[in-house]
């Protein structure tokens, strides 16, 4: 009962990395997410990052139906497929790190008409983030990384639930502490907030690759 107990809580925590990885990045939609913060308050942001993770979990979804059609494939080659996708974690990493997102920050907006309701904000993230199916590969690679997919119905079920709170605790943190520091918010800090993420998800996959080899777990 332990053991099983220790399992789930471990997917949750798989769950809750992977949310974050995927979320983090400031692509198109974290940069929408944060303009929105500026221009029209931290709850239009934060709603907007809502669409965005549900649009994630609809991924997530598929891709986990997908890759459970060759499960058996998967636990037989587990320890290589944890390898690959921390080598492909860590060019994730590079690519973060190098990411400087182009897209101008606005000048805070008085008008309110302009904000729109706050599900127009959510159905807008949602869309932004759903015409990019490229999210499937990523997470085929943080699932292949996590060893996420599983017969264990309980154990998934709990491991979407921890996806859906790290996606919608990075935005919540985001959204807040740009409210917070609203007036020193730009570009540039986008770009670092960018290497910074980089840099952390290149040192979590050299270790999950040096843990890997090892036969030993990060968690």
């Amino acid at each position: 009962m332990l053991e099983s107990s220790l399992d789930i809580l471990a997917g949750v925590i798989s769950g809750i990395i992977i949310g974050i990885v995927v979320s983090a990045p400031m692509g198109p939609v974290g940069v929408l997410i944060i303009q929105r913060t500026l221009n029209k308050g931290r709850w239009f942001g934060f709603i907007t990052g809502v669409g965005a993770a549900i649009s994630d979990m609809i991924y997530a979804m598929i891709c986990c139906l997908c890759m459970s059609l060759v499960l058996p494939f998967l636990e037989d080659h587990k320890v290589a497929l944890q390898a690959i996708g921390s080598l492909l974690l860590f060019i994730f990493g590079i690519y973060t790190y190098r990411s400087r997102p182009n897209t101008k920050l606005p000048h805070k907006q008085n008008n309110k008409n302009q904000k729109g309701t706050l599900v127009q904000n959510g159905v807008t993230g949602f869309l932004l983030t759903f015409s990019n199916p490229v999210i499937v590969f990523l997470f085929v690679m943080l699932y292949a990384h996590f060893g996420f997919v599983t017969n264990n119905t309980l154990k998934l079920g709990f491991e979407f639930l921890g996806v859906m709170i790290g996606a919608l605790g990075w935005w919540l943190g985001l959204t807040y502490l740009i409210s917070k520091v609203r007036k020193k918010f730009d570009e540039a800090r986008i770009w670092r907030l960018n290497r910074t993420i980089g840099i952390i998800v290149m040192v979590v996959s050299l270790m999950s690759l040096f843990f890997t080899i090892t036969g030993k777990t990060l968690y």
